[in-house]
């Protein structure tokens, strides 16, 4: 039996609506916070004063559920001595992996629950299946991407958060 052309309009026509929808969330600006409303901030002090990390120090923390119905919650923090001192070159590879629009368009659909090198392959301006595989590589050699087995691909849940957070940093 064909499809239904009408379910196909109505389901296009769904689309582009969500897509609108999701558009228009993302060009909202961020809530600027109320008084009292540092708590994270506020806890960070604390335990930094504990540690006596006079420099301070810096924390990024979420907890989110995916697409595909994966919930992380995750955090980290750093004094500023060891972020300061530490070896940047380390991080070249990690931003650099992220420094490809293609890249990250694959990373979205694949936290947006499009896990398989076929599946990605059916969008469009991703490029070729070799290209789509060389991207794979690039973003599994970094640590941003890992195989799950039968040619499926995920985002470790330790990267879920930092991916997010490093994107989050590039809206004003």
């Amino acid at each position: 039996m064909p499809p239904d052309p009408s379910l196909e309009h109505r389901v296009a026509a769904l689309e582009h609506r969500l897509d609108a929808l999701e558009a228009a969330a993302r060009d909202q600006p961020a809530p600027r916070p109320a008084e009292g409303d540092f708590w994270a901030l506020e806890g960070l002090k604390a335990q930094l004063a504990e540690l006596g990390a006079a420099d301070g120090g810096v924390l990024f923390t979420g907890a989110v559920r995916l697409p595909a119905g994966e919930y992380y919650e995750w955090q980290r923090g750093a004094v500023t001595a060891s972020v300061l001192d530490g070896d940047w070159a380390e991080a070249a590879d990690a931003f650099a992996a992220l420094g490809h629009p293609v890249r990250l368009r694959l990373l979205r659909e694949i936290i947006g629950g499009r896990r398989t090198a076929a599946e990605l392959a059916e969008l469009d301006g991703v490029g070729t299946t070799g290209q789509i595989y060389h991207h794979l590589r690039q973003l599994s050699a970094a640590g941003w991407l890992h195989s799950t087995g039968r040619g499926r691909h995920e985002v470790p849940p330790g990267r879920v958060v930092p991916l997010l957070v490093a994107l989050a940093t590039t809206h004003p």
